[in-house]
């Protein structure tokens, strides 16, 4: 049977071609600007590029202390954009447009490589799929090296779907694909693209002649782009090189197993693409064999694996879901009518009942009615008080508008389902940012906190020592007051301590004498506090 090609696909969806990159866009950006470093993985790595952008592009550190568990990409494009862009937006804003770099390849990468294996109507229907599912939502919003992962998967997929007509050209691709991965997320990222590489060797569309020059092609990339930040660590820095080594070596451990945990995240994170995917499967179950299906079968099958074995993270599932969108753009415009109008009418049943929700709680907290409606948002943010802003409320009612609209007027077709679904899920993104957000960043930012112990420290403290303090607290008090502490021998001598832990803990320290204590707003769980010597 021949390759799956655009005739064998439904017509594209009727959203055209530069209206599908405007919604990726605004996907993209809603969310990533305007707000505060949130804990944990975006204040941490935030706190990462604004070291770097002090001067120590080498090293990457939080608070000046080295924090070597990957390696730098994603933050030197963070730092530079930080200091590009610093005077436009807020440092953090402006840092965290790294994300929207990097999701934009994403999202040409896959658009590029479903043309290629699929056919023209595919490559707008690969990123509409990618922005409608569920656990690309947040890691895509936030300062998260797992996104430079997941682009170098895509990346080297391209690679090796190229490699059968061109090898050259493929195995460049796959090789430079390997290397950006490696450069933003580790060694453990390089895995998946490298696993399915070997396996599709066997495969007779792979196993061509031009596939003597494509390795060594594809490898002499790879180390090219992986080994010059790790051999440059070595010869300026060796001890911390060996930590940042040892920390390489230790991702590649497996240290979890199956559990019901797994079947949880991969439901909710996959959704829709899972069901997608599996009924392309099951579309082309005679002949699984065929290039296309083959490349992609591999590399989930190899993400799956590792993330079965492993932790129940949504950064390990991440890779997965790169061939789980490939597979699903097969099979989304081929869709049974009963099975499309399912989705569909789920879909806008959801999407505008979560949208109604929404403005319920918006107009809550800007009226104080419905009473009872105010004061689930109250309790949890104790203090917050909501301002009207025209650009957000008519922000608000535009999507709102926009969404009733793609209901209304949206022809009919094998892709509508999927269309509106991307659609519906960019509206309730946009309208949460839009009428929550100062009040989720209220709630999740330590500013407050930080100002707290600045004004009780004053101008000279001299060394802070610490205790039980995350690094998203760490660099968070760094990025916004310029308060660091220290640990060990260095800390002996400090008059101050800022010590983290539960509300229960004992307050009294032997030896010290507690000046303040204080917390995010409606934060339950964390404490910090700080000490002063009393000697």
């Amino acid at each position: 049977m021949p390759d799956l090609t655009d005739r064998d696909l439904s017509p594209a969806p009727s959203l055209a071609r530069y209206g599908t990159f405007l919604l990726c866009a605004i996907w993209l950006l809603a969310g990533t600007v305007g707000h505060d470093p949130w804990k944990a993985e975006d204040a941490m790595h935030l706190g990462v590029a604004f070291g770097m952008a002090g001067g120590d592009w080498l090293v990457p550190r939080i608070a000046g202390d080295p924090w070597l568990v990957s390696p730098p990409l994603y933050h030197w494009i963070a730092a530079l954009c930080g200091k590009l862009l610093g005077g436009l937006l807020p440092w953090h804003d402006a840092a965290r447009l790294a994300s929207v770099l990097v999701g934009a390849a994403f999202l040409a990468t896959i658009s590029r490589l479903a043309q290629q294996l699929f056919g023209a109507s595919a490559a707008l229907a690969a990123p509409l799929l990618a922005i409608g599912t569920l656990g690309l939502l947040v890691p895509l919003h936030e300062a998260q090296p797992a996104i430079v992962a997941i682009a170098g998967c895509a990346i080297s997929l391209w690679g090796l779907s190229v490699w059968r007509q061109a090898p050259l050209r493929g195995g460049l691709i796959f090789g430079a694909g390997i290397g950006i991965g490696f450069l933003g997320a580790g060694i453990d990222s390089v895995v998946v693209p490298l696993a399915t590489g070997l396996i599709l060797a066997l495969h007779p569309a792979w196993r061509i002649r031009g596939s003597l020059v494509a390795w060594p092609a594809a490898a002499a990339v790879a180390l090219l782009l992986m080994l010059p930040w790790p051999l440059l660590l070595r010869q300026q820095a060796p001890a911390l090189f060996d930590v940042w080594w040892n920390a390489e070596q230790a991702s590649l451990t497996l240290r979890g197993g199956f559990s019901r945990d797994h079947l949880e995240l991969l439901a909710w994170a996959g959704w829709p693409v899972l069901p997608l995917a599996l009924w392309s499967l099951w579309l082309e179950r005679r002949h699984l064999f065929k290039a296309p299906t083959a490349l992609l079968l591999a590399a989930a099958a190899v993400a799956l694996f590792i993330f079965f074995a492993d932790m129940p993270r949504p950064t390990v599932l991440l890779p997965a879901l790169v061939p789980l969108i490939l597979l699903a753009t097969a099979a989304a415009g081929r869709l049974r009518r009963g099975a499309a109008n399912a989705f569909d009418w789920f879909g806008m049943m959801t999407f505008t009942l979560v949208a109604g929700l929404i403005w319920l709680g918006g107009i809550a907290m800007l009226t104080g009615e419905p009473a009872r409606v105010a004061k689930n948002f109250s309790k949890p943010a104790p203090g917050f008080i909501a301002e009207a802003s025209f650009v957000a409320i008519v922000l608000a009612i535009a999507v709102s508008v926009g969404w009733i609209a793609v209901m209304l007027r949206t022809p009919r077709s094998p892709w509508r389902a999927a269309a509106r679904w991307s659609v519906g899920l960019t509206t309730i993104w946009l309208l949460l940012m839009a009428l929550w957000l100062p009040w989720i960043d209220y709630g999740k930012s330590y500013r407050t906190v930080s100002a707290d112990f600045r004004h009780a420290l004053g101008n000279h403290p001299g060394c802070i020592a610490r205790r039980g303090l995350g690094l998203a607290q760490r660099a968070s008090l760094d990025y916004f007051d310029g308060i660091r502490t220290v640990s060990g021998n260095r800390a002996k001598d400090c008059r101050h301590l800022i010590m983290q832990t539960g509300p229960r803990a004992e307050k009294d320290l032997p030896g010290w004498t507690l000046v303040r204590e204080t917390s995010r707003p409606g934060d339950k769980s964390e404490r910090l506090r700080l000490y002063r010597r009393t000697d």
